[in-house]
């Protein structure tokens, strides 16, 4: 008999209730309908797929890019009894092999893959035999052209409903804008309309633009001022680390997180702020995805992210508990010139995208026709040192590859070793005997872990040469002596992240990158910076701002940001407010035009009080906001 949604909420979570919107997904899915399901950061979207998952029998399949985020959750629904699996770039062949068996054959409820995984012929052909319940697509922004984070191999995802008739899919993001949404559906093939949206409102969470000369400064200002938790953002790994030494200084407990630094380091300064050991991490945007800290009190932005979406993803990982927080993003104009700067270091032309896609063919050895479904581990630094390359330039060539299909760059997938004893007891026991400095480390890896002689497993280098007290470097020696003396089976861990080729090799000169879908991402990729610096740069609640972005056009005042408050002013008599309605009227009498427009439509000096004016005309339903974004006047007769 199949328990109820909220029978396995309380059996493995133990929750008595859901969270709002989750039991209207949790329904729609279990009546089999196709479902997009829009959800803000910490809202709860992996337990909408994986109750669903638990009610019925079979398995779901979750796709996601975010592989960090995958091995966590395995990690954590395994803790919960609840057996999953996870596939990634970067695994051995045989590991993979057997997971695709024990989905088919055992009792598998949940198998996360990366969505260039999915389609491949190996995991197609064993997904067929499966008895799947669900196909879910975390981070479902990702199909869409109009998104902010583009991934080509998601446009696949719709080929599996041949694979799996009948089965449903839940779409899940934090952020879409209505396009973006309409756009989801279409491209995962729905076969009907389904959305379900929660209000991106946050009624705790004080958003702040702090116009400030002196960031680091206000920074420390703001971290005395507001106690608790924190996370601060910073573009550069350098920058973790200088600005987390400058808050020690001031006798804030802080730490530094890049995906720069090795896997056990990673974890244990995460742990440690998790656990309040350290107050304040400063991060890249490597940090906070899939960390559930509900106590976050303040987030600081110390440059502008490159679009709404991602500011609003990062930001929102304040205040998850309902209490009072802030979001806080310091600016001054040097972030707007930084920003078109760097727009423009990201859109490469086609020769120097040939030159670096030449350089990988030739950094991996690959000849012209092969390489199609390989993956290579891959240090940037270091192939951008090989070949005389700006690791910028790489990147952003390495990133339009990407977008146009050709390959898939990963972030650091962390793999550890894998041992498995090939000889009988018998034989191993006379090795000790002829080996002795060997047999203290086997007996270690034969206590400590199950099953070595029948099937390959898992090895943590650090924590078995600390009981062994001996350096890492030595114990792996150690191991490929073994592996060398034929005793055991061994690869060693990696953390490194991994090139994917999509597509077979070809000489560069015939690479072929559309044209028109270049310059169409190099279009929107322009507007989402514009609106992330008009959003900076407009006295108008930023909570509207944000909220009208993602389609809630007619959002109240949140009463609580810089704006609101009147931390950010602007002065406007009534005979200029008069003079610039009227202008305003006469523009929007001719057609709709966006913010932007009707601001350029007056001398710059002016367009401060122009915006203020905006604002007012909007609260007194004078101007309405449309669908695109634009603005109307509404008739008075």
């Amino acid at each position: 008999m199949e328990n109820s949604p909220l029978e396995i909420l309380k059996k493995y979570w133990g929750y008595d209730g859901f969270r709002p919107l989750q039991e209207d997904i949790i329904r729609s899915v279990l009546e089999g309908k196709d479902t997009l399901a829009l959800m803000p950061t910490g809202g709860g979207k992996s337990i909408c797929y994986q109750v669903p998952a638990l009610c019925r029998e079979g398995i779901c399949i979750v796709v996601s890019p975010l592989i960090a985020l995958m091995k966590d959750q395995v990690e954590n629904l395994k803790q919960r009894n609840i057996p999953a699996e996870a596939i990634y770039s970067g695994m051995h062949y045989r590991d993979i092999d057997r997971i695709l068996d024990n989905c088919v054959y055992g009792n598998i409820k949940l198998l996360y893959l990366s969505p260039e995984r999915l389609t491949t012929e190996l995991a197609r052909v064993r997904i067929q035999k499966m008895k799947a319940s669900l196909l879910a697509v975390d981070e479902a922004h990702c199909v869409s052209q109009w998104g902010y984070d583009f991934r080509p191999p998601y446009l696949q995802i719709a080929e599996m409903r041949e694979v799996l008739p009948g089965v449903p899919i839940l779409a899940l993001t934090a952020t879409a804008t209505p396009e973006v949404a309409r756009d989801i559906q279409e491209k995962l093939a729905f076969r009907q309309e389904n959305l379900l949206q929660k209000s991106f409102e946050r009624p705790n969470l004080s958003y702040s633009v702090l116009h400030e000369e002196d960031k680091l400064k206000k920074l420390a200002e703001i971290l005395h001022r507001v106690p608790g938790s924190g996370i601060v953002y910073v573009r550069s790994r350098r920058r973790t680390k200088e600005i987390a030494r400058y808050l020690q200084r001031q006798k804030i407990r802080a730490d530094f997180y890049h995906a720069g630094l090795d896997t056990e380091e990673r974890s244990r300064k995460q742990e440690e702020w998790m656990n309040n050991k350290s107050r304040v991490v400063v991060s890249t945007n490597a940090f906070g995805m899939g960390i559930d800290k509900p106590d976050v009190r303040v987030v600081v932005h110390m440059e502008l992210p490159d679009s709404l979406e991602a500011y609003f993803q990062e930001a929102g990982r304040a205040g998850r508990d309902g209490r009072k927080s802030y979001a806080v993003l310091l600016y001054n104009d040097s972030d707007r010139q930084n920003l078109e700067r760097r727009f423009e270091q990201s859109f490469p032309g086609l020769k120097e995208v040939q030159r670096v896609y030449r350089a990988l063919g030739s950094y991996f050895q690959l000849a012209t026709g092969s390489g199609e479904g390989q993956s290579f581990d891959f240090e940037i630094v270091e192939f951008a040192r090989n070949f005389q390359i700006k690791i910028v330039q790489a990147y952003s060539c390495l990133k339009i590859l990407e977008q146009a299909g050709w390959i898939v760059l990963t972030d650091a997938v962390f793999v550890p070793s894998s041992l498995m004893i090939k000889v009988s007891k018998d034989a191993l026991y006379d090795y000790q005997l002829r080996h002795p400095k060997m047999d203290r480390l086997l007996k270690a890896i034969l206590r400590t872990y199950q099953g070595a002689f029948n099937h390959p497993i898992n090895l943590r280098e650090g924590q078995l040469a600390r009981f062994l007290k001996m350096p890492v470097s030595e114990l792996r020696s150690a191991l490929q002596k073994l592996a060398s003396d034929g005793i055991v089976d061994y690869l060693p861990q990696k953390d490194t992240p991994q090139i994917i080729f999509i597509r077979e090799r070809v000489d560069a000169d015939n690479l072929l990158i559309g044209r028109d879908l270049y310059n169409f991402r190099k279009n929107r990729q322009y507007e989402r910076i514009k609106t992330a610096i008009a959003y900076a740069e407009t006295p108008i609640c930023r909570s509207r701002q944000l909220l009208a972005y993602f389609g809630q056009a007619d959002a109240p005042k949140c009463g609580i940001c810089d704006v609101c408050t009147g931390r950010t002013r602007t002065k406007l008599d009534n005979e200029s407010f008069s003079k610039y309605r009227e202008k305003i009227e006469r523009l929007l009498a001719e057609e709709p035009l966006s913010l932007e427009q009707i601001i350029e439509s007056f001398a710059p000096r002016r367009q401060e009080e122009v915006l203020k004016t905006l604002e007012y005309l909007i609260d007194e339903g004078v101007i309405a906001e449309r669908k695109d974004h634009k603005l109307s006047w509404k008739s008075t007769s």
